[in-house]
């Protein structure tokens, strides 16, 4: 997934940023979800739930690490 930089002035931003996000990571690895599920397949589910998780928390520590002033 490419990334560009977003700057965050407030919770609008914020907002969309968050929105924007969620449609991208839902529409990468949404799919397989929905596919395993459908098929019923226990380990698909399993990978694509982490693959799911693992990419919200991504997103999550991504603008948390940008929320953080820089150290010297």
């Amino acid at each position: 997934m490419e990334t560009d930089t977003v700057t965050i002035a407030g919770r609008n931003d914020f907002a969309q940023w968050a929105i924007e996000r969620a449609r991208a990571i839902v529409a990468e690895q949404g799919g397989n979800l929905a596919i395993a599920a459908r098929d019923m397949d226990e380990k698909a589910i399993a990978e694509s739930g982490n693959a799911l998780g693992a990419a919200i928390t991504e997103a999550l520590l991504e603008v948390f690490d940008g929320l953080m002033p820089e150290s010297d």
